[in-house]
């Protein structure tokens, strides 16, 4: 499994940075030729030949399926993209959550769909739920249901499309961007507090889910799993 993607074309979707990036770095680290995909093309900076970039919205199927077209055959697919949706039962807007499906949940199907025909029969594609799937939590209602359909089109494309593998990757907190909104002071308490009763006693970093995604992408064996990457978090 070590040189699984030794010459095999992997597309990224998502931002130029976290996750994204870390899976990028990593699956170029592997081997593989990578293209990185998002809606701000200009944000996708990479200093390598073999990273290029392209523009795509997961929301618009005419976007994805002329992604598809510029760029062929691609050996496997991996999708960061979210639209969190996050809020308590009274504060969530309609328009948000439907987003939040918008992006993580129908944007894979619209990848599957354009991108599965044009794929070799070992190819794979790769998913992100999110451990708030398993572990309900106040303010995390939507969320957490975009997980869960997450989790379930990754095993029923998984059956759908076979021999071409889907899974999904599921982290726990994650020290990425995501949380800089709440500010330095917030961010920090949150982290504490979440390290505090994580059975790993700290949050995960970006390069460990992109471990997970390159074992995923690699594993011949693996489809329709939903990989929780979470330090236990979901266990307390």
């Amino acid at each position: 499994m070590t040189h699984a993607l030794k010459d095999r074309t992997v597309l990224v979707i998502g931002r130029g940075s976290g996750i994204a990036r870390a899976v990028t770095l990593a699956a170029r680290a592997a081997g593989a030729t990578i293209v990185v995909a998002g809606r701000d093309e200009e944000s996708l900076v990479y200093d390598d030949p073999d990273v290029t970039t392209a523009s795509v919205d997961l929301t618009d199927e005419a976007s994805v399926a002329a992604l598809a077209e510029r760029l062929g055959q691609v050996d496997h697919v991996v999708s960061t993209a979210s639209a969190r949706a996050r809020g308590t039962l009274g504060e969530l807007a309609h328009d948000v959550v439907l987003r939040s499906f918008d992006v993580k949940v129908l944007g894979p199907l619209l990848l599957a769909k354009h991108f599965a025909p044009r794929m070799p029969e070992d190819g794979s594609f790769v998913f992100f739920s999110g451990s708030s799937a398993r572990k309900p939590a106040a303010g995390m209602l939507a969320v957490g249901a975009t997980n869960a359909a997450v989790d379930a089109l990754t095993r029923g494309l998984a059956v759908e499309l076979a021999p071409i593998r889907v899974n999904a990757i599921s982290p726990g907190t994650i020290d990425t961007g995501a949380y800089d909104a709440l500010g330095e002071e917030k961010k920090a308490a949150l982290f504490a507090a979440r390290a505090a009763t994580s059975p790993a006693r700290r949050v995960g970093l970006p390069e460990e889910i992109a471990e997970a995604v390159v074992f995923a992408l690699g594993s011949t064996f693996l489809t329709g799993v939903s990989l929780n990457v979470d330090g236990g978090e979901p266990l307390v």
